[in-house]
């Protein structure tokens, strides 16, 4: 895949059997839904993938050594075309350690790398100097930014040119791609990839009001996406569209009937 060319990014769910063993045939089919439904690339063991349950995950951790030794374990895989590393969590490193961290991985992975800065989840928040510091390595290519927009348009502003800014807000979808950003590492893509890619298509020719009645009436169903704990959610939708996913896993739990109710109901 190239990375120049892929604006929807699905940070995809991992599915799961009634074991809770990941299912390779649920994952096959779900991959060949969101390919059709306007996904251009695939993230997986993230978040939303619930990587931390599995025995690789995403490849970034709290631990320096640890990230450059996953990381070149995943380069090895067939068909990878980046890692994405996150600030360390927990730890709360100063930016000189964020650079210090990224820096020393960027140095030894075979593959090139996407940050990603998500203070809610991590506790501590890269800055734009940072960011900005850190996107003239030669092997980090992007990051997966959750911020303000006034801290995107900075980045994008001033980053190099080939420096691939992703949103990992998907409220931000639009905003990002108006403001010159690559587009979205999304989760609500396992619902709504088609609309997603026809809003990015009206943006491309000129059509601002059609993309942004699209964007407006996805908002209130990409913030229901995230009102009880990220991935339940969205498994919850997919099994309801009978994409089935299976539950989530410890420490995170399925929704309740009722909230699965609510859920549904704001999905319409």
């Amino acid at each position: 895949m190239n990375l120049a060319s892929a604006h929807l990014i699905t940070a995809m769910v991992t599915p799961f059997d009634d074991q809770q063993h990941i299912d390779f045939h649920r994952l096959e089919q779900l991959i060949e839904h969101l390919l059709a439904t306007g996904t251009d690339g695939l993230l997986v063991g993230g978040t939303t993938g619930e990587g931390p349950t599995l025995i690789i995950a995403n490849t970034g951790t709290n631990d320096t050594a640890a990230t450059i030794h996953f990381t070149h374990i995943v380069s090895q895989i067939e068909g990878i075309d980046a890692a994405l590393v996150v600030v360390p969590p927990y730890n709360k490193p100063k930016q000189t350690g964020m650079m210090a961290h990224f820096t020393a991985i960027a140095e030894k992975s075979d593959l090139p790398i996407i940050i990603y800065n998500i203070p809610g989840r991590v506790g501590v928040k890269m800055t734009v100097t940072t960011i900005l510091t850190l996107a003239h390595n030669p092997n980090i290519i992007g990051i997966k930014q959750c911020g303000s927009d006034e801290e995107l348009a900075a980045i994008v502003e001033k980053a190099p040119k080939d420096f691939l800014v992703y949103t990992g807000e998907d409220v931000q979808s639009l905003t990002t791609l108006v403001l010159g950003g690559q587009g979205t590492i999304s989760v609500a893509s396992h619902l709504f990839g088609n609309e997603m890619a026809t809003m990015r298509r009206a943006l491309n020719h000129g059509d601002i009001t059609q993309a942004g009645q699209i964007q407006r009436r996805l908002m209130p169903k990409m913030a229901a996406l995230f009102t009880q704990p990220s991935p339940a959610p969205v498994k919850a939708a997919l099994n309801a569209q009978h994409w089935l996913v299976g539950s989530t896993r410890l420490p995170i739990l399925p929704l309740t009937t009722n909230e699965q109710s609510q859920l549904l109901n704001s999905l319409k």
